[in-house]
């Protein structure tokens, strides 16, 4: 049972640890999968090598964890109340061209990150983004202002003309 202990604190522990990282620091990984792989290699390298856990409490230990990704997972999609607990909001960064230096710091996204991440999406300037959005796992969408009026069905001219 001590097992189940351990594996339920680490699992909050964990959980927690990456809440605070914050989502700019995980990049492609969700919280969930950072959390998964991580823990479950340890697990398992300490239950082959058998430092600390027999192969049974691996195994527990594994299992304790995969429950509570999928207890949450389930919660989140069960309850939408839940959601932005477990896996965040998206957090607009950048609004009419102008970056939210305070949102940015709170999210802690530098400025030339900021920058790296519209270059690559092939913009050069902040004033040609309408909004940007940092993403829960950490990608930021861009919405330019180009792409906004070129989009659509052009307009059809008057009746009268």
């Amino acid at each position: 049972m001590e097992i189940v202990y351990r594996a339920l604190f680490m699992f909050f522990f964990l959980w927690v640890i990456t809440r605070v990282v914050g989502r700019a620091t995980l990049g492609e990984l969700s919280t969930f999968e950072l959390l998964l792989y991580v823990t479950m290699g340890d697990l398992v390298q300490s239950a082959v090598t058998q430092q600390d856990f027999s192969v049974a409490g691996g195994v527990l230990a594994i299992s304790v964890f995969a429950l509570l990704t999928v207890a949450f997972s389930y919660a989140s999609s069960r309850w939408p109340r839940v959601r932005p607990i477990v896996h965040g909001v998206p957090v607009v960064v950048v609004r009419a061209g102008e970056p939210l230096l305070d949102t940015m710091r709170d999210e802690r996204l530098s400025l030339d990150e900021l920058a790296a991440a519209a270059r690559a999406e092939g913009i050069d300037r902040f004033a040609d983004i309408e909004m940007a959005l940092l993403e829960v796992n950490g990608r930021i969408s861009f919405f330019s202002r180009s792409a906004r009026a070129s989009s659509g069905a052009p307009e059809q001219p008057a009746a009268g003309s």
